[in-house]
């Protein structure tokens, strides 16, 4: 037999597949940011649902639920580092001082379901001394059967500037003499009643007169400005003389016939009326 050839092994080749990974898309990454980002778009829309069905009361008691249970301090009155001080726009704080002080301390305690404190709290006062005064005037014209009839002529308004009393003339009442600054005796006994409830209220007080737009002759010598202005100040010397401190009177003033009650009639003897307003003492927020 021949003699094979004298030739090398073979070498033995180990083949190794190594698969390459996915493309990141592929992968599961971005299935955690989708639902992160379906979370936050979820919690939105029940945000706004929340906002839109509920009352300022309700969601106060919503925030009041979520907010740390602990208590906070809040220092510099001013300010803090945050815009607001790490505060609301609309909270309400008792600082002693004014917003230009620093380094007062205060301490903010969560409430109860019902929130805290409105920041108007001090108007919402304010508010109901007013209707109680205003209740108390009606009251003491209607169970006087003389003045039962003035009941009509008063009004009660609530102002920027507070509480106002319209005394008005109407066909069959009139304050004062036709083109004087004399009390009537009906005028002297409704502004009799009206000085009672006003003189128990510490409050400001400003008075202000109205005209109709009757014209004046020239050789009169007055015009319906001058009368305004006179039947304001016999009407604050009057409330002085039946028990108001003449240091609340605040502002007198007459404005003619300018700011008519009917627009439409400027000779309608609704139109002369005496104002009298009760200032408030808390400072306006609304």
């Amino acid at each position: 037999m021949a003699a094979r050839p004298n030739t090398p092994p073979r070498p033995i080749i180990v083949k190794k597949i190594i698969e390459a990974p996915h493309a990141g898309h592929h992968g599961g990454a971005w299935k955690v940011a989708y639902a992160d980002f379906v979370t936050a778009m979820m919690a939105f829309f029940l945000l706004m649902w929340l906002l839109g069905a509920t009352t300022e009361k309700q969601r106060k008691a919503l925030a009041d639920y979520f907010a740390p249970t602990i208590v906070q301090s809040k220092q510099d009155t001013a300010g803090s580092n945050g815009f607001f001080g790490g505060d609301s726009l609309v909270s309400a704080d008792k600082y002693p001082h004014g917003a230009a002080q620093t380094g007062t301390k205060s301490m903010t305690i969560p409430r109860d379901a019902v929130g805290g404190p409105k920041e108007a709290s001090g108007r919402e006062r304010e508010r109901l001394k007013f209707q109680r005064v205003a209740k108390a005037l009606a009251e003491r014209v209607q169970t006087k059967g003389e003045l039962r009839r003035f009941a009509r002529n008063l009004r009660f308004t609530e102002t920027v500037e507070g509480l106002r009393i319209d005394v008005i003339d109407d066909a069959d009442f009139s304050m004062f003499a036709i083109g004087t600054s004399q009390l009537t005796p009906a005028g002297v006994r409704l502004f009799g009643e009206i000085a009672g409830p006003v003189a128990e209220m510490p409050n400001q007080v400003m008075v202000r007169g109205h005209t109709d737009a009757a014209p004046w002759s020239a050789k009169s010598g007055t015009n319906n400005w001058r009368l305004s202005v006179d039947r304001a100040e016999v009407t604050r010397h009057f409330l002085e003389y039946r028990g108001i401190d003449k240091s609340r009177f605040a502002r007198i003033e007459g404005v003619a016939d300018r700011e008519p009650y009917v627009p439409s009639d400027r000779f309608d003897p609704r139109n002369r009326r005496i104002s009298i307003t009760l200032g408030w003492r808390t400072a306006s927020n609304n």
